[in-house]
């Protein structure tokens, strides 16, 4: 069931810090506005550069299914955008999404809590693919790959059902770099977590506006406001996972050598195919030298003279 959206309090806007309800825990020191200022200004820069927000056809805006796992990341991006929607610099409508797992334990109530005490517009969807994923994966395998194949496919069909140009994920900078490791390690390719892209159907777009945030920033912001955090009990039990070996990997590099992964991500963003071993992304075959051209300069003048 969709919730109608809420209207804000006036008093809440004159105890908040920017006038909205999500900040109306943020502390008012330099530092949180120092952090807010970075977050907002990253997620702004990425939702600009990879042209997340441009209108539809018809000039109307967008409408961004916004998915909230409950964790520190999607709290942070759905705050990122309301800023964003309250400064005027996002046309975008949103909704926000979440999907009960079916997790023994989970606590139903804290996501609609929150997102009422918002005024925020959001859909509840319960689908138990916690027992799917249980009973198909053994306890010593890890559930990541077929939980969020399961988790992507309903949020594909509830934003097709509310009308959505787009899904919207919480995926950081450091997410990105564990998943390029990932690939380069274990997967034998070259491949990270796309800013934006469009699904296997062509109908959607799958966005990541906080591809240019640190995860250590948004755990800051998380702490800051106080978000109602809820742990992910499913995944999170699991020792050896690949993704976290790739995070303390990541961690040990930056110990020794600080601001180590904005160096990589930067990486990410200044590709050089002629530099790789694709054929498929760059055309090896059809390179020559200055020798070749000459000769064929030559080769060409001496057809034409025959004739």
């Amino acid at each position: 069931m969709l919730d109608a959206p809420l209207q804000t309090d006036p008093a809440t806007k004159e105890h908040s810090d920017t006038g909205l309800p999500a900040y109306i825990k943020a502390p008012s020191s330099l530092a949180f506005r120092k952090l807010r200022k970075r977050i907002i200004r990253q997620t702004q820069d990425a939702i600009v550069k990879f042209a997340m927000d441009k209108p539809r056809a018809d000039g109307s805006a967008q409408k961004w299914l916004v998915c909230l796992s409950g964790g520190k990341d999607s709290y942070g991006l759905l705050a990122a955008l309301l800023d964003l929607k309250w400064q005027g610099a996002l046309k975008a409508d949103l909704l926000a999404c979440n999907l009960d797992q079916g997790q023994p334990g989970f606590p139903k109530h804290i996501l609609p809590d929150y997102l009422n005490g918002l005024g925020v517009a959001h859909r509840i969807i319960t689908e138990d693919t916690y027992s799917i994923v249980t009973e198909k994966i053994p306890e010593n395998r890890t559930f990541c790959s077929l939980c969020s194949r399961l988790r992507r496919g309903i949020l594909y069909r509830v934003a097709r059902e509310e009308g959505c140009d787009a899904i919207v994920l919480g995926h950081h900078r450091d997410d990105a770099l564990e998943t390029f490791m990932m690939n380069l390690l274990h997967g034998g390719r070259l491949a990270a977590m796309p800013p934006k892209l469009v699904n296997d159907k062509g109908d959607l777009f799958v966005l990541r506006p906080l591809i240019n945030c640190a995860e250590k920033d948004l755990s800051k912001f998380s702490d800051l406001l106080q978000f109602p955090i809820i742990p992910c009990n499913l995944c999170g039990s699991q020792e050896g996972l690949q993704r976290a070996a790739m995070k303390a990997l990541l961690d040990q590099w930056e110990a020794k050598r600080p601001a180590q992964r904005e160096v990589m991500f930067r990486a990410l963003q200044n590709i050089r195919p002629s530099h790789l071993a694709d054929e498929r992304i760059f055309d090896f075959e059809g390179l020559t030298t200055l020798a070749d051209t000459a000769f064929a300069r030559t080769a060409d003048a001496d057809d034409r003279e025959a004739f």
